[in-house]
């Protein structure tokens, strides 16, 4: 029997926000999850002189997996290894190959609500069980140990984001420890997706490989290294799973680009550039901040990290999925409903992307605050 996957409402929106776009209309997209810089000018060299030198064929590159595997130790200092560093078309891809090599059909994975939509629709699709954890201001929007150990019967897994999409909260480093610990007695396997763990305005974010190295680990060049458009990413399998991991890559994805890759490789020598851009959507956070409680959206996530801002409206409407098609009709600022990260209280919530210039920021709130005043 197949799985239902749900749609994912963020691409109707983009969808018609590209629409108006083409029309004519000025939109400003906060509705992805994408930086809108450019990638920096040695990225872009490195790819031109690999399509000039005649584009590789199925290649993985060992210095990309080496500058990987050095990452871990500079930022968190865990230690992986190269050899375990799996090179992926994108975390995408990445996580169905870490869900795939590490559980059977039936497995039960737990994973916090709100949360990225393709952790519930991934589990599903691959004919397992999502066991949604609902967590809210309480909790920080982040799951806890003491959820987990709640569980009865334990889970086969669990998937952790931090920092998380849709809501930029981060997992404090004790809890983190706990819940490695946690799993470690459950025998709970963890699934650790850090796609935005540079992304951070107070202290760092944790790595699960920081206190375990029987996590998979999911990565990507989208975010931090403003790249989502070369799909290049990456996994960290435990040394057990390598094999297993490897033999799933080679057949249903082979490799990820190689000009992307050499790419990536480029990348790591533009760390002072890249994280500038974090000065950058610190301060359209600090803008969105002081202005969006004004203009009705409250109980927000704390967007400690990644670049999104996640409220309720439910003042507003019941339906937010409706309410962003509004918005962007009215204002041409696109935005993102809660549904899809929240298939229960998600109707009530919307999530602003700030991955974007200050510029744009602040237009989108000189055209957002007349329309939201007007429905106060």
């Amino acid at each position: 029997m197949r799985p239902e996957i749900r749609p994912f409402h963020a691409m109707t929106i983009g969808a018609a926000a590209f629409r108006m776009q083409e029309a004519g209309e000025p939109v400003i997209h906060m509705e992805y999850g994408q930086p809108s810089a450019r990638p920096p000018e040695a990225v872009m060299d490195a790819a031109r002189a690999m399509l000039d030198d005649g584009v590789k064929g199925y290649w993985e590159s060992d210095e990309l997996k080496s500058l990987i595997a050095g990452s871990y130790s500079e930022l968190h200092g865990s230690t992986v290894a190269p050899e375990n560093v799996i090179l992926t078309c994108g975390a995408s891809p990445a996580l169905s190959l870490a869900l795939m090599t590490a559980f059977d059909p039936g497995a039960r994975i737990a994973m916090a609500r709100p949360g990225y939509v393709a952790h519930r629709n991934v589990v599903t699709g691959l004919h397992m069980h999502p066991v949604e954890l609902p967590c809210d201001a309480a909790t920080g929007f982040q799951l806890t140990a003491s959820m987990l150990a709640g569980l009865d019967p334990a889970p086969d897994g669990v998937i952790l984001a931090s920092p998380a999409n849709p809501t930029g909260s981060i997992i404090p480093r004790m809890e983190m420890e706990k819940i490695a610990d946690l799993c470690r007695e459950r025998n709970i396997r963890i699934i650790s997706d850090e796609i935005y763990i540079r992304l951070t305005y107070g202290e760092p974010a944790a790595s699960i490989s920081e206190f375990t190295g029987d996590a998979f680990i999911v990565n990507s060049f989208s975010k931090y290294y403003v790249m989502p458009g070369w799909r290049l990413g990456w996994v960290v399998v435990p040394e057990e799973h390598r094999e297993r991991a490897v033999a799933y890559m080679s057949n249903f994805f082979l490799t990820p680009p190689s000009l992307s890759q050499e790419a990536g490789i480029a990348s790591f020598r533009c760390t002072e550039e890249l994280d500038a851009l974090i000065g950058v959507y610190r301060r359209n956070r600090q803008m969105l901040l002081e202005k969006l409680p004004a203009l009705g959206m409250t109980e927000m996530a704390p967007p400690d990290g990644a670049f999104y801002i996640y409220g309720r409206v439910d003042q507003f409407t019941d339906d937010s999925r409706d309410l962003c098609l509004e918005l962007l009709k009215d204002t041409g600022v696109a935005t993102a409903s809660g549904v899809d990260f929240d298939p229960v209280e998600g109707h009530r919530f919307m999530r602003f992307s700030f991955a974007v210039t200050e510029q744009e920021v602040a237009q989108a709130l000189e055209r957002i605050t007349p329309w939201f005043t007007s429905k106060l």
